[in-house]
């Protein structure tokens, strides 16, 4: 298969239902990030973004006939906004709560300001990657940090979609390993990678293979001290897989020793159930609910809980950092954060998290809180919450417990 020519630059000819230049006239600089903090300079597309969209108007221009384009996990909208400018349908499914309140931000703004008029695309939001891709042509995707995410929506898009589908997953160069080729390879016949541009590439995929099965969710047993033997369950996609986070670990052996079990917890940031289910079999008369901002995060820490006969006293919802939490409602908040944004180290992330926390803790509630020692939080905490005391540590995380002052 040869590699689609480059799209032109006349943006009033329309080729496959799609203008031969998606991103003229777009100020993608305009997107905003928020939730996520702005303060660290990152903006809400890269040339990642771009290269896609001129991708895919280059297939149109080869006569390729899109269809509804399936977006999945848009950050902030620079791929879906396009799209719906041009006229064109799309179907967006969003693991990340906060990058769904983003889009639907910018999707707003971009009304407000007379950008999507009344010729502009419809947008349907899938709650499920399934019903995103289901009968589609065209698919673009962000490529995604995890291989084993990859694999998980590249077999799906080779089940759900139709036989013509073509998938194109872009990314930034730096970010890129030849094993991606290799887990799209293994859902599709026929893997290209297109020039780069900007320090940027798409990879297209075409020729679903038949007899895919769907990806299988990691399971684990582990031991953990005080709690007991453990069964992890992890869907693609879940941040550390199905292992004994040594954090969250080292928060549980803290927890055992507390003489002030709370009457209910929340576990912020549940990933696959670890804190969740330690502190249900911890204290068996208190109420957990687990969230994440991530669904795949959520349905883990549910079957983790079903694994380890708690699923009655466990509670999993898909919310971004509390926002559905009123002010001053909980008197406990588990937190193990992480330091990352996407690929990027970025410990703005953690302290959004912790001023949730404090935001949502009632008087003299507690934030138990584990994190890589060389971070420092501790002012941070103080700052935010309130006193802060450690009551944790070994050679790599430390544990600290503060109060809502």
């Amino acid at each position: 298969m040869t590699e689609p020519p480059a799209p032109g630059r006349t943006p009033d000819v329309v080729l496959g239902g799609l203008p031969e230049d998606l991103t003229a006239d777009v100020d993608f600089a305009a997107l905003s990030r928020w939730p996520l903090p702005a303060e660290n300079g990152r903006q809400a597309h890269d040339a990642a973004d771009l290269l896609l969209l001129d991708t895919l108007a280059g297939w149109a221009a080869c006569g390729h006939r899109p269809g509804p384009v399936a977006v999945l996990e848009d950050r902030h909208g620079a791929l879906t906004l396009p799209l719906l400018a041009a006229g064109h349908p799309v179907r967006v499914h969003q693991d990340d709560a906060s990058a769904e309140r983003s889009l639907d931000a910018n999707l707003a703004a971009w009304r407000a300001a007379g950008r999507l008029g009344p010729e502009a695309g419809s947008l349907q939001r899938a709650d499920a990657p399934e019903d995103a891709v289901r009968g589609v042509r065209t698919v673009l995707l962000p490529l995604p940090r995890s291989l084993d995410e990859l694999d998980r929506l590249a077999r799906l898009v080779a089940r759900q979609a139709e036989p013509e589908v073509v998938l194109l997953a872009g990314g930034r160069d730096k970010h890129m390993s030849p094993r991606m080729n290799a887990m799209l390879g293994a859902a599709f016949e026929d893997v290209v990678a297109g020039r780069g541009r900007r320090k940027a590439r798409v990879l297209t995929a075409r020729g679903p293979r038949p007899g895919l099965a769907p990806r299988p969710a990691e399971e684990a047993v582990r031991d953990v001290p005080g709690v007991g033997r453990l069964r992890l369950v992890a869907h693609a996609g879940t941040f550390g897989g199905a292992a004994a986070d040594p954090g969250s670990l080292l928060l549980l052996t803290a927890l055992a020793a507390d003489a002030r079990p709370p009457g209910r917890v929340v576990d912020l940031g549940c990933g696959n159930g670890l804190l969740s289910v330690g502190a249900a079999r911890l204290w068996p008369h208190v109420a957990v609910t687990a969230t994440d901002q991530s669904a795949v995060a959520v349905a883990s820490t549910l079957a983790t809980a079903r694994a380890n006969g708690v699923a009655d006293r466990v509670r999993a919802v898909r919310d971004d950092a509390l926002a559905t939490w009123a002010d001053g409602s909980e008197e406990c908040v588990l937190l193990n954060p992480p330091f990352h944004d996407g690929n990027a180290v970025d410990p703005s992330v953690a302290h959004r998290l912790v001023a949730e926390a404090a935001r949502v803790l009632s008087p003299g509630g507690r934030l138990w809180c584990v994190w890589n020692s060389h971070l420092r939080y501790r002012p941070v905490l103080e700052d935010l919450v309130g006193p802060t005391r450690q009551v944790a540590r070994d050679r790599t995380f430390t544990v600290t417990v503060s109060s809502r002052r």
